[in-house]
């Protein structure tokens, strides 16, 4: 069975709409995904900060209690002595 010249011209169009339908989707998806990535690897830099934030300041809290532990200790200290 043949089709004629009209319908295959609409074949063709038909033929061509989709495979600029699917190339289309495909760069959507390619777009989305390339953007998903970006705003992961930004909130893992966020993330990455936040966490040496909270390190430095649990450093310096572990360094106050130390000097505290001490300063009370050589404060028995003389007290022992006298």
């Amino acid at each position: 069975m043949y089709l004629s010249e009209a319908e295959e011209i609409i074949a063709y169009v038909v033929c061509i709409a989709i495979v600029i339908g699917f190339a289309v989707s495909t760069y959507m998806e390619i777009k989305n995904t390339i953007a998903e990535e970006k705003e992961k690897q930004a909130e893992k830099k966020e993330n990455e900060a936040k966490i040496k934030t909270l390190i430095q300041y649990l450093n310096s809290k572990k360094e106050l209690i130390d000097s505290l532990a001490k300063a009370k200790k050589s404060l028995e200290e003389n007290k022992n002595k006298k």
